[in-house]
């Protein structure tokens, strides 16, 4: 099996540096999701991942708040996977350290005849990210080139331009605008599990009362398209892999390796940035200046006996004594 990803993070570098620099796809190169370890853990245990995908989070909700108060740039997360490989858990996981204000969930299911009329990426466009926001994307405008070509929905042809026109789109989301004059910054991730690992979660489903919910004749008629789908997703990622909007292939089989890979690339990706906060609105020293004068003018409370007489209860009983 192909690794991967390693763990060692370079000290110093000037350009952006991954920790899971592997796991990144680059642009030009061609990816086999087939030779891909789905089960890859980089030598970390259960333990350490979690431990260290804790303050993963912590440094994230730290990054988000200043993203969200520089108000210069938006963050897109963009999710793609086969069923049951973890969108929606990781939307959960990262959910824990995202402020609500500041973040928002689209999901991209079977288009709606209004958005059949329009041009593929149009409801895409819709859910973009404001100056200062982050949206996470539960699959994404690459389902236009991914079960549109399992099912020939649409002409081979087409779906080869839309791979241009989805870098060109990209592109320009980096390029910024008037109202995000830094641009929209875009991370992808591939949630990568074996075929294997689809079935024990399905069963899992089966199992679980509580998850019968989300059980669907479609997932299993999917199924059958296994080697379509990893065809088709391996030449998206190798087409639309580039220096603004890289793809990371996740192996997901672990869900706690997932967690870390994803927590640590968006800690990478925004530390990064070297975000900076607004000039403030106020004069400071005006501001400290009130504060102090305001400390001085409150009452001094009297400092408290030396020796406080002690109280005794009252004694319980009939007699006296």
């Amino acid at each position: 099996m192909k690794k991967c990803g390693d763990c060692k993070k370079e000290k110093g570098a000037k350009e952006r540096v991954y920790t899971f620099k592997k796991c990144m796809v680059k642009p030009g190169a061609k990816v086999d999701l087939d030779a891909i370890d789905t089960k890859e853990t980089y030598g970390w245990t259960k333990r350490r991942a979690r431990v260290q995908t804790g303050r993963n989070l912590e440094r994230i909700a730290e990054l988000q708040e200043q993203l969200y108060v520089e108000k210069k740039r938006g963050l897109l997360i963009v999710l793609q996977a086969m069923d049951t490989g973890g969108k929606d858990g990781t939307i959960r996981t990262l959910g824990k350290a995202l402020n609500p204000a500041g973040t928002r969930v689209a999901t991209f299911k079977k288009p709606t005849d209004e958005e059949q009329e329009h041009h593929f990426l149009w409801r895409i466009i819709k859910q973009l990210p404001k100056a200062g926001e982050v949206v996470i994307f539960n699959r994404s405008h690459y389902e236009d080139v991914g079960v549109v070509r399992v099912h020939d929905l649409v002409p081979e042809e087409e779906v080869r331009a839309r791979y241009d026109e989805i870098n060109a789109f990209e592109e320009k989301l980096a390029q910024g605008a008037a109202d995000i004059p830094e641009g929209t910054h875009v991370l992808k991730f591939f949630l990568h599990i074996s075929k294997k690992e689809q079935l024990a979660r399905f069963r899992d489903r089966l199992d679980d009362p509580a998850k019968q919910w989300k059980l669907s004749e479609n997932d299993f008629k999917e199924r059958q398209h296994w080697d379509e789908y990893m065809e088709v997703y391996s030449r998206a990622l190798s087409k639309c892999s580039t220096d603004d909007a890289p793809w990371f292939v996740v192996p997901a089989d672990n869900k706690w390796m997932r967690d870390l890979v994803i927590s640590q690339v968006v800690v990478d990706y925004l530390e990064a940035l070297s975000m900076k906060p607004p000039a403030p609105t106020v004069d400071v020293k005006d501001i400290r200046k009130k504060y102090f004068n305001d400390v001085a003018r409150r009452p001094q409370n009297p400092p408290p006996p030396e020796n406080p007489p002690r109280h005794r209860p009252p004694r319980q009983g009939f007699g006296l004594r």
